[in-house]
């Protein structure tokens, strides 16, 4: 079990074995967990599965109690785009839930920009898509930015 004070994943990494292996060598299985504290008080508990339909069950099981999500985006491989819209459709249809769409992977020369990302996930007017930020998963200052914007997003009370 994880006990942090500051944002500290507890990943459960294996070889990748599928598809996965031609992207990276090793891959999450299971899911992350990260506790992100604002105060001796406040924190946030931070949960992350992998985007292979075969954990659909983990997203289940984790949206049933979620207060809000980040749906995080790969903006260098777009052939994911797809993959990310049936994940939103999959969490949309079991949850009201408030969520934002984080791009990770931003400074990679092959990303592509926010405005693109957003119409190939299926958002073409800005006025009717949730909050699209640059988040970069590893960095707790980043995610903190990010987990921001999602507290303030579902305190306007913007469900897309």
């Amino acid at each position: 079990m994880c006990k942090a004070r500051k944002l500290k994943g507890c990943p459960l990494h294996r070889q990748a074995t599928d598809e996965t292996a031609a992207l990276k060598p090793k891959t999450t299985v299971a899911f992350d967990f990260g506790r992100l504290s604002f105060g001796p008080e406040m924190a946030v508990h931070l949960y992350g599965t992998p985007g292979q339909s075969r954990f659909d069950f983990m997203w289940d099981i984790l949206i049933q109690k979620a207060h809000a999500y980040i749906l995080l985006v790969t903006a260098h491989r777009p052939s994911e785009f797809i993959d990310a819209r049936r994940i939103r459709a999959f969490m949309c249809h079991r949850s009201q839930a408030p969520m934002i769409i984080g791009l990770t992977h931003t400074d990679s020369p092959d990303a592509w920009d926010l405005e693109n990302a957003a119409i190939a996930l299926g958002y073409l007017s800005a006025n009717r898509r949730p909050p699209i930020v640059a988040v970069h998963p590893t960095a707790s200052a980043s995610v903190a930015q990010a987990v921001m914007t999602l507290v303030q997003h579902s305190l306007q009370g913007c469900l897309v």
